[in-house]
């Protein structure tokens, strides 16, 4: 459970990084499964993805607001990829600052969370690490 040290500013930080991580891991995993019928990889990711959530989503709801983003704009690095390696290493690495971002914030108010974010963020690697130099 959160307690107070979490601003409600923070619950926006916490609930992007979250949605980040996960949408990050589906990316990966989507092409481990579908394209190279990588059922190992894909159901380590796929498990790692369901590790990714916290109880407290309708609290991280309440102060969604995607809306108003400053920077929800994509910036060019954002908007071109050479190839399929290059997708897997940028939403890798998406996925891996994310889960460090939930593992420092927790350590405000759930010591468990942050734990449980800093374990998914060091399998990412090495799945990373297989799924690259493959």
């Amino acid at each position: 459970m959160m307690t107070n040290s979490l601003s409600p500013e923070l619950f926006r930080v916490i609930d992007a990084n979250l949605n980040r991580l996960k949408e990050g891991i589906r990316v990966v995993e989507d092409i481990l499964r579908y394209k190279d019928n990588n059922k190992a990889l894909a159901s380590q990711l796929k498990t790692l993805r369901h590790k990714a959530t916290i109880d407290e989503y309708e609290e991280l709801l309440e102060y969604r607001d995607s809306i108003n983003d400053v920077l929800k704009s994509s910036t060019k690095s954002e908007q071109t990829r050479t190839d399929l390696k290059a997708i897997i290493a940028a939403n890798c690495k998406r996925a891996q600052e994310s889960s460090r971002v939930l593992e420092e914030l927790f350590k405000l108010s759930n010591i468990h969370y942050s734990e449980n974010f800093k374990s998914i963020r060091y399998e990412l690697y090495n799945i990373e690490k297989k799924v690259i130099l493959q």
